[in-house]
């Protein structure tokens, strides 16, 4: 169970969801070719729990103060055992990728690249959410990448609905700065300001290139966000740490949601929608045992 704590398993689903986004608006839809999707599906969910390994990994101090119940401040997982875990992620991740083709591999090194930006050096600065966005661009593009070359992977929509999950996740990011001692107004409304920008973008990436009922799905965002909204604005009312958790957990597990919404517009296949939107439950059922944040 600490090792699965470590990791943040629930949340994994959130990445994967970016991945059958990405996938499926180059297919058209469809779960092919199956090889590539399993392959890169399996490549995001390694780099993304490598991310949440070395997220601990380098938190360690702080965590030691702020959060000693986890997992290696606690000594229940050793600081080495969680460096050789959060690196043989990264390899197998890399190296699934590779299996791929070469925009998978170049995308994949990029994501580790971003992920120690972040967690290593960009966590404590201004930009850090940026860093964050980043690495969520990255991993819908990862989704992508099955094609021949990376300028096939960095066209229209995908790399709209890329660069709009990432200033989402940004928003996030810079919301959840101050979750453990709460009270900071200035983050908690800039982020969601942010992620408020982010789910608008993509409102406006479905009115010009939906291939569904363009403003139902329009709609459907919309009530998304305002559900998300909801959260966020009691966090920022209270200014308290269970609140600000309370939004990031909504905010995060929307995402899901979000991603299966675009699919729908994008493609206007029902039945990939629906098993998009289907990650939602096993990341709500495990989450009763594992903490998202």
């Amino acid at each position: 169970m600490h090792w699965l704590r470590l990791i943040r398993l629930p949340t994994v689903f959130t990445a994967m969801a970016d991945i059958f986004l990405g996938f499926l608006i180059v297919s058209g839809g469809r779960f092919e070719p199956f090889r590539e999707f399993g392959l890169l599906l399996a490549a995001s969910s390694c780099l993304y729990l490598a991310g949440m390994v070395f997220n601990d990994v380098f938190d360690v101090k702080q965590d030691t103060a702020e959060r000693p119940n986890r997992p290696i401040p606690s000594g229940a997982v050793s600081l080495s055992a969680a460096w050789t875990l959060g690196l043989v992620l990264c390899a197998v991740g890399v190296g699934l990728a590779a299996l791929v083709g070469f925009p998978s591999i170049v995308i994949a090194v990029l994501i580790i690249v971003a992920v120690f930006a972040y967690d290593w050096l960009l966590k404590p600065t201004a930009i850090a959410p940026l860093a964050m966005g980043t690495c969520r661009f990255l991993n819908v593009c990862l989704g992508a990448s099955f094609v021949e070359s990376l300028p096939q992977v960095f066209t229209t929509p995908q790399v709209v609905a890329a660069g709009c999950l990432g200033i989402y996740i940004g928003g996030l990011t810079w919301f959840a700065r101050r979750e453990v001692v709460g009270e900071n107004k200035q983050d908690l409304i800039g982020g969601t300001l942010v992620m408020n920008a982010g789910v608008v973008g993509l409102c406006l990436l479905v009115a010009t290139h939906s291939e569904a009922n363009t403003w139902q799905v329009v709609g459907l965002l919309v009530f998304i966000l305002a559900t998300i909204n909801v959260r966020l604005v009691k966090a920022i009312r209270s200014g308290q740490p269970a609140d600000i958790g309370g939004g990031i957990r909504t905010a995060l597990l929307s995402l899901v949601l979000i991603d299966a919404s675009l699919v729908l517009a994008l493609t206007a296949a029902v039945p990939a929608a629906i098993a998009t939107a289907a990650l939602l439950l096993p990341a709500s059922v495990i989450r009763r045992w594992i903490p998202l944040t």
